[in-house]
C-alpha cells in the first residue's frame, strides 16, 4: 500500500484549509472590531476589548484543537488557511480608504 503524502483523505486536508480560511476571516474581523470600538475610546471599550480578546484566544484554541485532532495535516493546513486570512486582513487594513 502506498501512503498519500497529505494523508488518508486529500479531501480532508483541503476541508480543514477552508475551515481555517473561515475561521480566520471570522477572527481578525472581530479583531478590527475591538480595535474600531476602543480606538473610537467608547464607554467601557476597554473591558469589552479585553473579554474580545479572551473569546478571540479561547475560540482559535478550541478550533486548533479540535483541527488537531484529527491529525497533523489537517492542522497543517487549517493553520494555513488562517495565516491566509491574516494575510488579507493586513491587505485590506493597509488599502488607504
Amino acid at each position: 500500500m502506498i501512503a498519500h503524502p497529505l494523508g488518508a483523505a486529500p479531501w480532508l486536508t483541503l476541508l480543514f484549509a477552508a475551515m481555517g480560511l473561515a475561521f480566520g476571516r471570522a477572527y481578525f474581523a472581530a479583531l478590527r472590531r475591538d480595535v474600531a470600538a476602543y480606538t473610537a475610546a467608547e464607554a467601557g471599550a476597554l473591558w469589552r476589548s479585553i473579554g474580545g480578546l479572551l473569546a478571540r484566544l479561547a475560540a482559535a484554541a478550541v478550533f486548533f484543537a479540535f483541527t488537531m485532532a484529527w491529525g497533523a495535516w489537517p492542522l497543517l493546513a487549517a493553520f494555513l488557511g488562517f495565516l491566509t486570512a491574516r494575510q488579507l486582513a493586513l491587505r485590506a487594513a493597509r488599502k488607504p480608504t
